[in-house]
């Protein structure tokens, strides 16, 4: 004989699960992380896109790394305008917007002239307004959880508290590599 689940069993059995995963991402959004010193400066940052991880450098010593999140097809190198890629190579930070949509940003100089002449045997543009941003404003309540998805248009991400430190502590012309 086949037993019937009670609806209402099933019923209180979700809501819990429920409730318990939403104190757990609320706890992890919440939980402190270490900051960047506020006097620490950074003379080169470095990505590794598949680790989604942004490393602070200064004088040679790591400052602190930093999860990101990417463009929304992270896999390979951006080659042109709206492919969703975060490029790869060697760059400089060349902007600091306070200003942004995204909280605040630190503009990449993407496209170098390698990666405009590859767009153009495309026949494609290689597109720009690369940046390393925190949160769309308004949703900064995101916070750490922005991390579980690759979200961008080929930026990296971060929270508006990490873009905070950075935006300080890093200055036109700091160098960035960024990894597969």
């Amino acid at each position: 004989m086949k037993q019937h689940k009670n609806p209402r069993i099933v019923l209180k059995t979700v809501i819990a699960l429920l409730i318990i995963l939403s104190i757990g991402l609320i706890s992890y959004n919440l939980y402190p992380e270490t900051t960047l010193d506020k006097n620490a400066q950074v003379d080169k940052l470095v990505v590794y896109k598949s680790k989604r991880t942004l490393l602070a450098y200064g004088n040679g010593k790591l400052l602190k790394s930093y999860s990101i999140s990417l463009g929304g097809q992270p896999v390979g190198a951006k080659e042109i305008e709206g492919d969703l890629k975060t490029p790869e190579g060697l760059y400089t930070i060349n902007d600091k917007n306070p200003y942004s949509d995204y909280h605040k940003n630190l503009g990449v100089s993407y496209p170098n002239e390698k990666d405009i002449a590859h767009a153009k045997s495309l026949g494609k543009d290689a597109g720009g307004d690369i940046k390393i941003h925190g949160l769309r404003n308004g949703l900064g309540f995101i916070g750490k959880l922005q991390r579980c998805m690759d979200w961008t248009f080929g930026c990296m991400a971060l929270t508006d508290s990490e873009i905070d430190e950075l935006f300080d502590a890093v200055a036109i012309g700091t160098p960035i590599e960024i990894n597969p």
